[in-house]
């Protein structure tokens, strides 16, 4: 997931790029939102992957009857 963040972040900057060169600021405005919206999904999918705490439920067991 995070190499297809990054991936799409990369996109996002070659099209703001263009946008720059071709005057469009009203799609720079939507493709700077739109980064900032991708980084902190980045940041946040990067620290989950980083939580390696899993919980070991067990076998289950079954109680005899009393």
């Amino acid at each position: 997931m995070i190499s297809r963040l990054e991936e799409i972040e990369q996109d996002l900057l070659d099209r703001r790029e263009r946008a720059e060169r071709e005057g469009w600021k009203g799609e720079i405005d939507g493709i700077d939102l739109t980064l900032q919206l991708l980084r902190q999904k980045h940041a946040d999918a990067t620290r989950f992957a980083r939580r390696t705490s899993h919980v070991s439920l067990g076998m289950p067991s079954i109680r005899p009857a009393t």
